[in-house]
């Protein structure tokens, strides 16, 4: 809880940040597509997983701590044993909700900085007036959005199911 007080003034001032506020800063610090991409990829797409991951240990049953303290289980074995298992459904909560905006954000800041992806191919075509590839290309956007999420909402089945979350 202490270190949630700490961080929460930082999470909540670099939270709601545009990925297009932070792609010139970005490009400023590395110079090249790539590498800004990434950056400005992880910044605004991480923080989903970081106050769902909080929200998941503070929200530990006070019980579970107080049962591991009796059974004086050192704090490695409280954390793996309770406090993560305990925690998954809110980390892979965190990590569906960062997974869709860093999909969101890679076409955006693929359309900004051109080159290669599906984010350069929408913004080709409509430079074309090709609307019917920029449909088609709206429709596999949100179908691989889709798809991922069902990844790591399958994923999330196969771990909290084998650790007993």
């Amino acid at each position: 809880r202490p270190a949630m007080l700490a961080f929460n003034p930082i999470i909540q001032i670099f939270k709601p940040v545009s990925p297009l506020a932070w792609l010139p800063i970005s490009l400023s610090l590395f110079n090249l597509a790539d590498p800004s991409a990434i950056f400005v990829i992880f910044i605004t797409s991480l923080w989903p997983t970081i106050i769902n991951t909080a929200l998941g240990v503070s929200s530990v049953p006070k019980d579970y701590l107080d049962v591991a303290q009796v059974l004086e289980m050192n704090r490695w074995g409280q954390i793996t044993k309770i406090i993560l298992p305990a925690s998954l459904p809110y980390i892979f909560t965190g990590l569906r909700i960062s997974l869709g905006i860093a999909w969101l954000v890679i076409v955006a800041v693929e359309m900004l900085t051109g080159g290669v992806g599906i984010g350069f191919f929408v913004w080709d075509e409509w430079s074309r007036l090709n609307l019917s590839s920029v449909f088609l290309a709206v429709f596999v956007i949100g179908l691989t959005g889709l798809i991922l999420d069902y990844g790591v909402g399958k994923l999330q089945e196969l771990v909290t199911h084998r650790s007993g979350g």
